[in-house]
């Protein structure tokens, strides 16, 4: 394991496949087509899960589970200017 000077954790989105009914798909099929929800979930810097987000369709982008999980009351913490994102390789 390595460490990134100043780093405070790493958040990455996640599908997870489910069964919704046949009526109810549209919104959850992603773009590759599968029926999933899509989770953020954030690790502190000793890999210990601090915030999960697991309520959002699967064709939500994950900037906007993101916008989503900052604006809840209760939701995720995020110091002023602490924000990197590193793009997956497609």
């Amino acid at each position: 394991m390595f460490y990134v000077q100043g780093c405070l954790g790493a958040l990455d989105g996640t599908y997870i496949k489910v069964k919704v009914p046949a009526a109810k798909r549209k919104p959850y099929r992603t773009c590759k087509g599968e029926i999933c929800t899509n989770v953020l979930g954030v690790c502190s810097r000793d890999l210990q899960f601090i915030y999960v987000l697991a309520r959002w369709e699967g064709s939500a982008a994950d900037s906007r589970v993101l916008r989503d999980a900052i604006s809840r009351p209760h939701g995720l913490k995020i110091p002023h200017g602490m924000i990197y994102i590193k793009h997956k390789a497609t």
